[in-house]
C-alpha cells in the first residue's frame, strides 16, 4: 500500500501570484492522508521487518493521525490501539477509527504526559506491540516526508509547510539539504509558542539557513480559529477550487499572503506550498465555519 502515491504539483491562480504552486499530498488516500502516509510508510516497514503486529499510538480526540494509523493497520491485517488524550468524548474522527478496528483508551491528561510510561504499563508484556508516537514522530517518519523534495519537477524559491511537532518540516529541510537547494523552507506553527519546534528539528537534522520561523500565524492556538482565518478560509476555498481545513493549512496559506504583503516574500517567486491532507478535521470546527 505504500509503493505508488498520487501527489501532483498544480498550479493556484490566487491573489497577486505568479507562481503559487502546491503540493497535493492531500490526493494520496482519504484516509491515510498527506504527510500521514508519509510519516507511516517506514515506521510500519520497520514494524514488519520486526515482526511486530500490534500498533499502540497517541493522540487527540480529532486526531487526523488515530484516523491514518487505524486505517494503515486495517488495510495491512495489523491490530491497532490508541491512547486519547482527555474525557471519553464521541466524534467522527473517532467513529471512523473505531470501525476501521482500532481500540481506543482515553487517558487524563497528566498521565497523557508521559506517554512512555503508559506504553509500558499496558504494553509492556505484548512482544507484538510497536510504539509510535503522537502524530507519528520519529526518525523514519523523517525519511517518509524527506521524500517530497525528491518528487518535485523543479527547484523553487520558497515552501511553505504548516507545522505542529515539526515532523514534517524537518524531513522537508532534510530533503532539502540532501538535494543542495537554495530553497527556503517557511514553517508556520499551528499552536502558540512555536519555538521550540526548532528545538524537535535539530533532534533530527542539523538547522541550517534554509529554515524561517513564522510564529505569528496561530490565530489563538492549536485548533483556535478567528472570523479573520475563516473568512479567508472560506474566500480561499471559493476561488480555488482547493479545499483546506482551519486547524493547519488555511493557516499556511494565509502567512503566504500577508508576507507577500508586507514585501517579505515577492509575487513572481516561485513558491510551493505543501498540503498536508486532513482534511477531516474541518469536522470539529463545523460549527465556526457554518
Amino acid at each position: 500500500m505504500f509503493e505508488k502515491i498520487y501527489s501532483p504539483v498544480h498550479k493556484l491562480e490566487f491573489a497577486l501570484f505568479n507562481n503559487l504552486f502546491v503540493k497535493r499530498d492531500d490526493l494520496i488516500d482519504p484516509y491515510i492522508s498527506g504527510n500521514k502516509w508519509r510519516k507511516l510508510k517506514y515506521a510500519i516497514q520497520k514494524l514488519q521487518t520486526e515482526q511486530k503486529s500490534h500498533i499502540v499510538t497517541f493522540g487527540g480526540a480529532y486526531s487526523n493521525h488515530l484516523l491514518a494509523t487505524a486505517a494503515a493497520a486495517a488495510r495491512l491485517n495489523l491490530k491497532s490501539t490508541a491512547f486519547v488524550r482527555g474525557e471519553a468524548v464521541k466524534n467522527e474522527i473517532l467513529m471512523l477509527c473505531t470501525l476501521y478496528g482500532m481500540k481506543l483508551i482515553f487517558t487524563d491528561r497528566e498521565s497523557y504526559k508521559n506517554k512512555i510510561e503508559l506504553y509500558k504499563t499496558h504494553f509492556g508484556n505484548d512482544k507484538a506491540a510497536y510504539f509510535i508516537d503522537e502524530g507519528g514522530a520519529s526518525a523514519e517518519a523523517i525519511s517518509g516526508c524527506a521524500e517530497i523534495i525528491n518528487e518535485l519537477p523543479l527547484a523553487y524559491d520558497h515552501i511553505f509547510c504548516a507545522v505542529g511537532t515539526g515532523t514534517t518540516a524537518a524531513g522537508l529541510l532534510k530533503g532539502i539539504q540532501q538535494n543542495n537547494l537554495e530553497t527556503k523552507l517557511h514553517m508556520i506553527p499551528v499552536l502558540k509558542g512555536g519555538l521550540f519546534i526548532k528545538d524537535e528539528i535539530a533532534k533530527y537534522v542539523s538547522i541550517s539557513e534554509h529554515l524561517i520561523l513564522h510564529t505569528d500565524y496561530h490565530f489563538g492556538g492549536y485548533a483556535k480559529t478567528t472570523p479573520e482565518l475563516t473568512g479567508f478560509m472560506k474566500t480561499f476555498i471559493a476561488k480555488t477550487g482547493l479545499l483546506i481545513d482551519p486547524v493547519y493549512t488555511a493557516k499556511m496559506f494565509y502567512s503566504i499572503v500577508d508576507l507577500e504583503q508586507k514585501g517579505i516574500i515577492k509575487k513572481e517567486d516561485k513558491i510551493l506550498a505543501i498540503h498536508t491532507g486532513g482534511l477531516l478535521g474541518i469536522l470539529g470546527m463545523k460549527e465556526k465555519l457554518e
